[in-house]
């Protein structure tokens, strides 16, 4: 098995097309296609279901692509530490983050990385934290900041960055604001709620925070971005429970202090892979983190 095979079994994978993979690895479509034929016979298997209009990955296909990018990566890991041996970083950083995550300013950290290893080509993605765990774990990341997640410790070692209560954001003219007091899961239960997708950190510490107090709770709006979360809650349509930072970035509205969820909080980490998995870039950047740049005022 070649490596040129994987790297064009992943490509045709992500892209789901044969044309447009050859396009952007810059070989002939007919040479990419008796390339990842040359594979499936090594394998004694088809990889991929072929139509007109795009090609999708069969069982065997998809059991195979996780491993390739893992390969991959350790490949590319592998490249970047002879390089880092011989003095000079270079490669690639793929980072993952959450929108407004606590504990570090991921700009702020990446300006200073990029002053330092000029060399190295930054790339950064926006998701949930499960995504991201997932992508580090599979090596499409070199690291991620995310909620606090149990991840596998062969795969992915979480690195503490901060921890804070959650807090409760409405309307100044809301119910709740009147009252001016804190509030517990049990005082919101008829509330409507402005959340994020399941998948990101600060509705995983909510649903856990009104999990721990027995309370069930719908989210009726649910929003993919910070600011589109407190448009809503400063229109009075529903109220929000929020990593206590976020009110420092709508000081109109009311932030009242969540009670009664036991150990729940919103803690993010640090997902870097397990440490013979994690590129020179990463190390990097870590060492960065660690020397001062996390942002402890949010």
């Amino acid at each position: 098995m070649e490596l040129r095979h994987l790297q064009h079994f992943v490509a045709v994978a992500e892209d789901q097309h044969f044309t447009r993979a050859a396009e952007r690895l810059m070989v002939s479509q007919s040479g990419l296609s008796a390339s990842v034929r040359a594979l499936e016979r090594e394998l004694q298997t088809p990889l991929f279901v072929r139509t007109t209009r795009r090609v999708t990955l069969t069982e065997a296909g998809r059991a195979l692509l996780a491993e390739a990018e893992r390969i991959l990566a350790q490949v590319r890991a592998a490249h970047e530490a002879v390089a880092a041996v011989q003095g000079v970083l270079r490669g690639t950083l793929a980072v993952g983050t959450e929108q407004c995550i606590a504990g570090v300013n991921v700009a702020e950290l990446l300006a200073a990385f990029r002053r330092r290893h000029p060399g190295v080509e930054i790339r950064l993605r926006q998701w949930g934290s499960a995504a991201l765990a997932e992508e580090v774990a599979a090596g499409r990341l070199d690291l991620a900041f995310a909620y606090r997640t149990d991840a596998d410790p062969d795969q992915l070692r979480t690195v503490p960055l901060t921890g804070e209560p959650m807090t409760v954001l409405c309307h100044p003219h809301h119910r709740l604001a009147r009252a001016g007091a804190p509030v517990t899961p049990r005082d919101l239960a008829d509330e409507v709620f402005v959340d994020f997708h399941p998948d990101w950190g600060p509705r995983r510490a909510t649903d856990a925070a009104f999990a721990v107090a027995g309370v069930r709770r719908t989210v009726a709006l649910e929003v993919n971005d910070v600011h589109s979360l407190l448009d809503l809650v400063d229109e009075n349509l529903g109220v929000a429970v929020a990593p206590s930072h976020f009110r420092h970035k709508r000081p109109s509205l009311t932030a009242l202090p969540l009670k009664d969820t036991g150990e729940a909080a919103y803690e993010t980490v640090a997902l870097v892979p397990s440490p013979r998995a994690t590129s020179p870039a990463a190390r990097a950047l870590m060492e960065l983190l660690d020397t001062g740049a996390r942002d402890a005022g949010r």
